[in-house]
């Protein structure tokens, strides 16, 4: 065998390898957070301990700590994550397949239809954990955790105000700043518990009611430039 063959091989085996590692390290994070939050759910957060998700998830107490950087806040990070991305895999969330088909969406009443689709459907697997967690959080501790996960928030909603921006189809005098805070504030977790808890609508009505709401605040014009 030729040394580029060799070297193909070789290649090829360390992918595989590296590969394997991977899904396992997915598998096992995936493992962890359903476990996890199960517990959180059931009990609350101060009531669930690491050894007792580490039995429910079939793991180590070790490679619990390992997955999970800083014990138990790192724990609540991991299933506040695992439950916004909707599973465990190690990719970010702008390279996810619904993301890009943001992105991809040429009409821009569209575009923010499913944006407003992939928040509600955020809300409906976050908003539990949410809870949980921001009750954690009022109460001494995990506000480290909270405020973080709140300023990611913020930060992300900035990217769709750039992408509209970007393809022409923010409102004239609207800047990327103001547009972003008012993605923000109409994709708060808050106000679809007011929503869904208080006035009784259904997840579907808050996802029509938001890709509306976006469309009338941040395109140029109703239906924006583009629509077929």
């Amino acid at each position: 065998m030729s040394g580029t063959m060799v070297a193909m091989s070789e290649q090829t085996r360390r992918r595989y390898q590296s590969n394997l590692r991977r899904e396992h390290a997915e598998a096992t994070r995936q493992r962890i957070a359903d476990a996890a939050r199960a517990l959180m759910l059931e009990r609350g957060y101060s009531a669930t301990t690491m050894a007792d998700v580490a039995q429910a998830a079939g793991v180590a107490v070790q490679t619990l700590y390992s997955a999970c950087p800083g014990g138990k806040p790192g724990l609540a990070k991991l299933v506040y994550d695992v439950t916004l991305a909707g599973d465990g895999r190690l990719i970010p969330q702008s390279a996810r397949s619904q993301v890009q088909a943001i992105i991809a969406e040429p009409n821009p009443v569209r575009k923010l239809a499913l944006f407003a689709e992939m928040a509600v459907g955020i809300y409906e697997r976050i908003g539990p954990v949410h809870r949980v967690l921001r009750s954690a959080a009022a109460a001494g501790g995990l506000t480290d955790l909270m405020a973080g996960t709140e300023q990611q928030r913020r930060t992300g909603s900035r990217e769709p105000a750039e992408h509209l921006a970007a393809t022409g189809f923010l409102r004239a005098g609207l800047s990327v700043d103001r547009a972003a805070d008012q993605i923000y504030a109409l994709t708060s977790i808050e106000l679809f518990e007011r929503l869904t808890d208080v006035c009784g609508w259904s997840f579907s009505e808050c996802r029509d009611w938001l890709a509306r709401t976006l469309a009338d605040a941040l395109l140029e014009r109703a239906g924006g430039p583009g629509e077929g």
